[in-house]
């Protein structure tokens, strides 16, 4: 199963079961579809209606060139290896083949910096100041919103605005249709960076996974209850079962 298949300028259709997940996590956490809604449609506004949005990238038509030239790195790349918060740095620390390319869940990429070059950071805004680094770089953010996170993603904002640009594309899990910020499946940062590149179209084949775990909270994951987060990470390993990927055991080239 896959969460999509993405025509260069289409908003793509995430999975029934993807979607499906989203509901179970609300119940078992006990939060609300409402506040999931209320947080996208801020964050929504609050970048097409920013005074710089034109400046900073942020314009509903600036966000979408964003994602098509990320789309277009992801699709042209030989291998991607998708890094999780349970990364060790020195991993990296290696010959890589021709035409890799590497995107980070939250707070990982601050493991990537000074020793590869990230192409997209997928984050719901826990790991800074990792997150402030990397839009400082240059490197593109795809900002999540939910119902619990519009006070991190308003103080991101706030800081990144005062950058000369701030590259971002914006998802967010509601039921709600927009062209512009998109439900691309997943829950936890990682398992959503899995089904954001499947949700381009990247094949599952070509995805390699480092730094992903579901028995321990890894040492990038940034600000985060450990107790709680060892229980995101089940649902975690239930959408990367639903992708179908074979995280635990693939290697990298």
């Amino acid at each position: 199963m896959t969460c999509a298949t993405t025509p260069r300028d289409v908003r793509a259709q995430t999975s029934t079961a993807l979607i499906d997940v989203q509901d179970a996590v609300r119940e078992h956490f006990q939060w609300t579809h409402a506040a999931d809604v209320k947080s996208a449609a801020m964050l929504r506004d609050a970048c097409n209606n920013h005074p710089q949005a034109d400046r900073l990238g942020w314009s509903s038509q600036q966000r979408r060139r964003t994602l098509n030239r990320l789309q277009t790195t992801l699709l042209e790349a030989t291998q991607i290896v998708l890094i999780g918060a349970a990364i060790d740095a020195a991993s990296l620390e290696r010959p890589w083949t021709d035409g890799t390319v590497f995107v980070a869940a939250d707070g990982a990429v601050g493991a990537c910096f000074g020793r590869v070059e990230v192409a997209c950071v997928v984050s719901d805004l826990d790991g800074e100041p990792h997150l402030s680094q990397a839009v400082g770089k240059g490197i593109p953010v795809v900002v999540h919103a939910h119902g619990d996170n519009p006070t991190a993603w308003a103080q991101c904002l706030e800081k990144w605005s005062k950058l000369e640009t701030a590259s971002i594309v914006l998802t967010h899990q509601s039921k709600e249709n927009h062209e512009d910020i998109h439900n691309v499946g997943g829950f936890t940062d990682g398992d959503r960076a899995a089904c954001f590149l499947s949700w381009v179209g990247v094949p599952p084949q070509k995805v390699r996974y480092l730094g992903f775990a579901t028995d321990r909270v890894g040492p990038w994951s940034g600000t985060t209850d450990p107790t709680r987060k060892l229980e995101k990470l089940v649902w975690m390993d239930t959408v990367l079962d639903l992708l179908d990927v074979d995280w635990r055991e693939r290697k990298v080239d």
